[in-house]
């Protein structure tokens, strides 16, 4: 299976057949990118200033990771990870780069995908396997989409995240 998926912000359905094709589940995702595309207002995409997810949808903050961008050369830092994302890392990353991080430098997985969302400017659903300190949980969903921001060579990334537990077996009628 894929593990993730750019798609149009102008295309009404590339949400749901993106999430579709990587068997995405969570109301979160569908919840954060209609935040961020009312914000858009039929642009490319909204500026940082121009969110306010504290006011906004407070009940979705917990579940943000806000990522800046420095374009050359390129890297990434989180900026805020929200109160329900942070136990689920193996360490608190806020202020990292991710070429200070092992798994998140350039020979990562993670960054390709980052990066392919700078260079398109296009929203994108992910899926990977959740590599992290607890055991229930097999998978991570999440959207990536872009932020503008006034300080040029510099961008933003805000990210609506969702962790996904194992399945247990169904007991009934045994």
């Amino acid at each position: 299976m894929e593990q993730a998926v750019q798609f149009d912000a102008d295309d009404p359905d590339g949400l749901a057949r993106g999430m579709a094709k990587l068997e995405m589940a969570s109301p979160l995702i569908p919840a954060g990118y209609r935040y961020w595309d009312s914000r858009r207002r039929g642009r490319l995409m909204p500026a940082r200033e121009e969110l306010d997810p504290l006011i906004d949808i407070p009940r979705l903050t917990p579940q943000i990771i806000l990522f800046d961008v420095r374009h050359d050369p390129l890297d990434f830092r989180f900026r805020l990870i929200g109160s329900r994302v942070r136990p689920n890392f193996a360490r608190d990353y806020v202020g990292k780069w991710f070429s200070e991080i092992p798994n998140y430098d350039t020979t990562s997985t993670i960054w390709p995908r980052h990066k392919l969302q700078v260079e398109n400017n296009l929203p994108m659903l992910q899926r990977p396997n959740y590599v992290g300190p607890h055991k229930e949980f097999v998978a991570v969903e999440n959207v990536l989409l872009p932020l503008s921001v006034t300080q040029p060579g510099w961008s933003m990334q805000i990210m609506f995240i969702e962790f996904v537990r194992k399945k247990l077996p169904d007991l009934r009628g045994r």
